[in-house]
């Protein structure tokens, strides 16, 4: 595909587009309208590129990959495409020449409502990387119309709106009617024998159309192009007799049935109806993307004798493990396979990443609502349980109480994880750290008896997105002075260290920063009404909130420093802004009452003239990625602080570290190996190690931390004591009783650690000098790298020899 357009062939297709689809010339079109346009002409140019590729694959006899995932946080896709195109400066020079800016045509598209956190961002990384990389891929996922929710803070307090990112964000789709999958939901099994065959029907089922849009992703320089496929629900019937009746709300109820299924991510689920949803979401959408896939498959295949050979199917955490017996269902029900041979195929096909060691996260569905709801699967899943617990049961020597922990069903739940586990040919972690904690603890028993199907993957980020877009200043510098090459290889940025001790380097990487500060506080100016000095510590905390994160313990810190500086208001203090983003769960009350701490805090503090702006705090409503691509470059300090051994690896610290924030956190996740890299004078590590944290649970006691330490006496008493009108009491009775995540034991040393992040601040060169190495060591991270990992050691692909276009 040729993406080489001159400047004047894209100013006349904007003018044409402008044309035939609004009706309008450019002298009347708004900004609105000239994105519109902008966004179909690339859409179209991947689509042709998109053809190209995998015509260029099946002529190379490459293996596709099938990325399953409940949610891909693209955030904004101009901008990424284009740059990865190479047409920014034509767009915006054509764009220019009929009265536009870029800039303004930018702001104009929504962040696509399709994720929530690291786990969909990271998704969302890997369809750059496998496109750049040169693998034939496809993500599959839901078409959420209301994506998460728009998060609105009212008087302190996180209330869920709608997220009405469709209007503009749909010009990326392209429908494609003409492959819908029908998906069956409950009715019955009728079974029965004929001629020593086994026959199987389905009756009185409820039928779900699955409508695909295909939203398509450029790899740098057009080597390849990802689809990331989203499924629309449909029903597909509708009671015309019960509507002519008069009875027009039973008519139309199925069909607003079926339509649930892509409403919302992550529906609430503190309730049975909640329950059933999520569930039905994550059969819908592995059934039609396995349905789709095995299509896929003879376009280029006459047999399934070879799937494994063909394709890799990976499954994205727990949500899409139902892949596993709905591939088994199609091999046997509609191909006529034996289940020795089905199982051997899905088994060489299918690979799992897992992503959390948190319980909830290990998904568990009841026995009763999973067999009402998918009544063969459920059949298949129980055979499968039933076939791994015989043969365990043996090669334990009769361990009855292992073979128990490793059951796929157990005590009336069927256990997401231990299906894929004991299924698929691959098991990751996504940090070292977080490896080999599943192998230790969550799967140990697992462990024992496969090893080999035990694998690391350590997550990594779109660099060119987190820091070539988000970041051109730095980029320009970077690419004076170490060349280009980190573009496409970031283990480039490793020359940077060359200059550690180059006055005029870390001259300028203080000057950028400091661009990139201002910036940003003129963004909370705007958004957020409060006047933040960019001289100040940038300290940056955002991720999705979570007691596990303990964005609690940094505010209760921030409490302590405000309570300090009322009783000395001319002690020499180095001025902080305290940066928070994210959003709790819709049923989860205790991170609720978390955002509504920090608020009503900064409100205090924000608006305390004795502090004479020395401390800032600032909650960013409704974070989400093109609010991150601003914030990343202008962070100081990286807040990593989960309690040792809760987090899987994290993302959010590799886009920070690689725009030259200092991590501030704990032995945890992607955090042990980011220590590595940079070194112990390149990071501020405090708290607990893993090991120690196991030992204390043991006999963790959170009173004796209240009783003995004065400084987090004062910060619970006036938390209970409240601020704003409000009290905090259960937060901090919370604390003193339970502390789940030891908040109150690692406080002690994250308040030493944070008054050495201030001694070392006034240092600006020595700052700066960190800050570069920090910089410097962050190519590892690529998810480039990553994806050449998940290649080599899990799929067994190869990539296409192809020519950057």
């Amino acid at each position: 595909m040729n993406y080489n357009l001159s400047v004047g062939e894209i100013k006349n297709l904007i003018t044409s587009k402008l044309s035939h689809n609004f009706g309008i010339r450019p002298d009347e079109a708004l900004s609105e309208h000239f994105y519109q346009a902008s966004a179909m002409i690339v859409r179209d140019l991947l689509t042709g590129g998109r053809k190209e590729f995998i015509d260029e694959s099946e002529k190379q006899n490459k293996k596709r990959i099938y990325y399953l995932c409940m949610e891909f946080l693209m955030g904004r896709s101009l901008r990424n495409n284009l740059y990865n195109l190479g047409l920014t400066e034509k767009f915006a020079k054509a764009l220019d020449s009929l009265g536009a800016k870029l800039d303004n045509v930018y702001e104009k598209e929504p962040d696509a409502g399709l994720g929530n956190g690291g786990l969909g961002r990271l998704a969302a990384c890997f369809l750059d990387s496998l496109a750049t990389e040169g693998f034939p891929a496809m993500g599959y996922s839901l078409r959420y119309e209301f994506g998460i929710f728009t998060q609105k803070i009212v008087e302190g307090w996180q209330t869920e709106l709608p997220e009405f990112w469709l209007p503009g964000g749909e010009v990326w789709l392209t429908p494609r009617p003409d492959e819908a999958m029908e998906v069956k939901f409950g009715g019955r099994i009728e079974e029965s024998w004929e001629n020593g065959f086994h026959h199987l029907r389905h009756v009185d089922y409820t039928s779900v159309r699955a409508v695909p849009y295909d939203m398509c992703v450029a790899g740098k320089g057009g080597k390849g192009v990802s689809i990331l496929r989203l499924w629309d629900s449909e029903s597909n019937s509708f009671d015309i007799g019960a509507f002519n009746d008069g009875e027009h709300l039973r008519a139309v109820e199925e069909i607003a049935m079926a339509e649930s299924l892509t409403k919302v991510l992550y529906p609430g689920d503190n309730h049975p109806e909640g329950k059933s949803l999520r569930l039905s979401q994550q059969y819908f959408l592995v059934s039609a993307s396995i349905q789709d896939i095995i299509k896929r498959h003879f376009r280029w295949n006459s047999s399934l004798e070879n799937l494994s050979e063909a394709l890799a199917i990976h499954i994205n955490d727990t949500h899409p493990a139902l892949a596993i017996p709905e591939l088994m269902r199609i091999l046997m029900d509609e191909c006529g396979y034996s289940w020795d041979a089905a199982w051997k195929l899905t088994t060489g096909s299918t690979a799992y990443t897992n992503h959390t060691v948190m319980a909830e996260a290990l998904e568990c569905w009841r026995d009763e609502l999973f067999k009402r709801r998918l009544p063969r699967i459920y059949q298949i899943v129980c055979e499968i349980n039933h076939r791994f617990c015989e043969e365990m049961t043996v090669r334990t020597n009769y361990d009855y109480p292992k073979v128990e922990r490793m059951s796929i069903m157990s005590n009336g739940f069927v256990k997401m994880a231990n299906l894929c586990v004991a299924s698929c040919h691959s098991v990751n972690g996504v940090s070292q750290l977080h490896s080999d904690i599943i192998k230790d603890d969550v799967f140990h028993d697992f462990y024992t008896m496969m090893p080999n199907k035990f694998k690391n993957v350590t997550n990594g980020i779109a660099h060119r997105r987190w820091l070539c877009q988000a970041n051109p200043k730095l980029t320009e510098f970077l690419s004076e002075k170490i060349g280009s090459g980190f573009i496409t290889d970031a283990s480039e940025l490793e020359k940077l260290l060359k200059f550690a001790d180059d006055k005029k380097v870390l001259n300028k990487i203080n000057e950028i920063k400091l661009y990139n500060k201002k910036k940003f506080a003129d963004y909370i100016l705007k958004n957020n009404g409060i006047v933040v000095d960019p001289e100040s510590i940038f300290d940056v905390q955002v991720k999705r909130l979570h007691e596990y994160k303990r964005q609690h313990l940094n505010a209760m810190h921030i409490l302590s420093e405000y309570l300090w500086l009322k009783e000395n208001p001319n002690a020499e203090f180095v001025p902080k802004t305290y940066i928070f983003g994210a959003k709790a769960a819709s049923g989860y009350f205790m991170a609720k009452q978390i955002i509504r701490f920090i608020v009503k805090l900064g409100e205090q503090i924000n608006n305390d003239p004795a502090i004479n702006g020395k401390l800032k705090i600032v909650y960013l409503e409704n974070y989400r990625v093109s609010v991150a691509e601003l914030l990343m470059p202008a962070a100081d300090i990286s807040e990593q602080i989960s309690l040792s051994g809760t987090e899987a690896s994290g993302t959010g610290n590799m886009k920070l570290m690689i725009n030259g924030a200092l991590t501030l956190g704990t032995e945890d996740g992607a955090n042990v190996e980011i220590h590595r890299a940079v070194g112990d004078d390149n990071i501020f590590i405090f708290g607990m190690s893993t090991p120690e944290v196991n030992d204390l649970k043991q006999h963790y006691n959170p009173i004796v931390y209240y009783n003995n330490n004065i400084t987090v006496r004062r910060v619970l008493d006036e938390m209970r004591k409240g601020f704003g009108g409000i009290a905090f009491d259960d937060i901090a009775n919370n604390l003193m009783t339970a502390d789940p995540y030891m908040v109150l034991a690692d406080f002690e040393n994250y308040a030493m650690v944070q008054s050495a992040v201030n001694f070392a601040f006034r240092d600006k060169e020595a700052w700066a000098r960190r800050s570069l190495v920090n910089i410097a060591k962050a190519g590892i991270f690529s998810s480039d790298r990553a994806i050449q990992d998940y290649a080599r050691d899990i799929w067994s692909a190869t990539p296409l020899a192809l020519k950057n276009k």
